[in-house]
């Protein structure tokens, strides 16, 4: 999970429209599925587009299929070379609506709602965060089956597009502990939009303020939802590796 490969592909370039914006980013699954959004991808590629010299802006707008993203950029000195420490992340307003998600339900919003599944009766809340999630409290979260369950969240009825699946556990009214099966690529050590609709999850059902760290297996992010309705997401990013990959074969 932290050397050569990944959960998805990222692929960047221009935009379509250079007056909207400064780059255009597309993210693809395990599975060969194309994504709307990838919060977590913004940010690696807010800070490869910087540190790689590809731009010297440290406010990027970055073209997504889920809309424009704002890319704010902390940028520090490391021994005289300026490195990305962390991106604030403008993730856009949730969506709740069903037609949103999209789901097939009734009702203008799918909150803390009940759904059965695999025979099990379990309560969720749907949020879109350009991409559909849907997020669900469990005790025992540590020793959930998620290879076991996961799947048949991500292909219930109710969600003709597939949906990504947070399990979650509320720490307290400022930190939330989750785990999730992203649609096409199972479980992941984190998912950024996930973490967004987390929060608002928590928010709408006032198991949490409106701001809180979200704890992932692969870190921790800062979640607020503003007064604004926009939701931002604040985290770092590591560099990994680099090496090169034959596309003509």
């Amino acid at each position: 999970h932290f050397g050569v490969g990944g959960d998805g592909l990222v692929l960047m370039g221009r935009p379509g429209d250079p007056q909207q914006a400064d780059f255009r980013m597309r993210i693809f699954n395990a599975d060969g599925s194309e994504a709307e959004m990838c919060g977590n991808a913004t940010r690696c590629v807010g800070k490869y587009l910087f540190e790689r010299g590809l731009t010297d802006k440290r406010l990027i707008r970055l073209e997504t299929l889920a809309g424009i993203r704002e890319l704010a950029l902390e940028v520090g000195d490391d021994g005289g070379e300026a490195k990305v420490r962390s991106v604030r992340v403008s993730m856009g307003k949730p969506g709740l609506a069903p037609a949103d998600i999209p789901m097939q339900a009734e009702g203008d919003a799918f909150i803390n709602r009940e759904l059965t599944v695999k025979g099990t009766a379990y309560r969720g809340t749907a949020v879109s965060m350009g991409n559909p999630h849907l997020v669900v409290p469990v005790s025992g979260l540590a020793q959930l089956d998620l290879a076991a369950v996961g799947p048949a969240f991500e292909h219930h009825r109710l969600f003709p597009r597939r949906v990504n699946t947070e399990f979650i556990e509320v720490l307290g009214p400022d930190r939330i502990r989750m785990r999730v099966w992203e649609r096409g690529a199972g479980e992941t050590l984190a998912c950024g939009t996930g973490a967004c609709a987390v929060l608002v999850a928590c928010a709408l059902n006032g198991w949490t303020g409106r701001k809180a760290v979200v704890e992932l297996r692969g870190g921790e992010l800062v979640i607020e939802w503003a007064g604004d309705d926009v939701v931002y997401m604040t985290g770092g990013g590591e560099f990994v590796f680099s090496g090169e990959y034959p596309t003509g074969l």
